[in-house]
């Protein structure tokens, strides 16, 4: 039924896959690490700014200016930092959602191929019993396939939410940090 080859075939794909996925992972993971440590550099040079500048401010309603326009741009980079995060989480799912649709299509393509091998060797009037079988494997995959497309229209809706949730309190922390700063001048 199976012979060397097609085994050794079989197991190198698979390899070939798992390989695939830790890369997809790393680059992954490598990404969210890069945004965090630029985030906490970035913090750090500011925080550091804002220390020097309070430092030498001996007017009071100027260092509540001062801290109210740090604060709002902190929240602003807050943000941003989560769409980012947001935008390379979103990114690597779709790349394991196309390696699995890749997986389950030549997984589909191998059973068919299998089933046409014992198809060969089955009894006379047998062919209604494997028609109906990749029939259904049809059927499945047609499933899969519909599913995989709505999953990915709720992700992109989703992200869009994201977005605009996002930069709405972007905008609102803008909003309220201008109200502060022009009601303490």
């Amino acid at each position: 039924m199976f012979n060397q080859e097609e085994l050794s075939k079989a197991h190198f794909n698979q390899f070939e896959s798992l390989l695939r996925l830790a890369h997809i992972s790393l680059a992954g993971v490598e990404r969210i690490v890069r945004l965090q440590l630029d985030a906490s550099r970035q913090s750090l040079e500011e925080n550091g700014k804002l220390v020097r500048e309070l430092s030498q401010t001996t007017d009071p309603q100027q260092a509540a200016q001062q801290l109210n326009k740090v604060t709002a741009s902190a929240v602003e980079q807050v943000v941003n930092h989560s769409r980012n995060l947001y935008e390379v989480v979103s990114e690597v799912q779709t790349e394991v959602a196309r390696l699995t649709e890749e997986q389950i299509g030549q997984y589909n393509k191998s059973l068919i191929s299998t089933i046409d091998t014992l198809a060969k060797n089955a009894p006379a009037g047998s062919d209604s019993a494997i028609n109906a079988v990749k029939s259904g494997i049809a059927a499945s995959a047609a499933a899969v396939n519909s599913l995989t497309k709505a999953a990915q229209q709720v992700s992109d809706f989703a992200g869009s939410s994201v977005k605009a949730a996002t930069t709405a309190t972007a905008d609102a922390v803008k909003s309220n940090a201008k109200k502060a700063t022009s009601s303490q001048v």
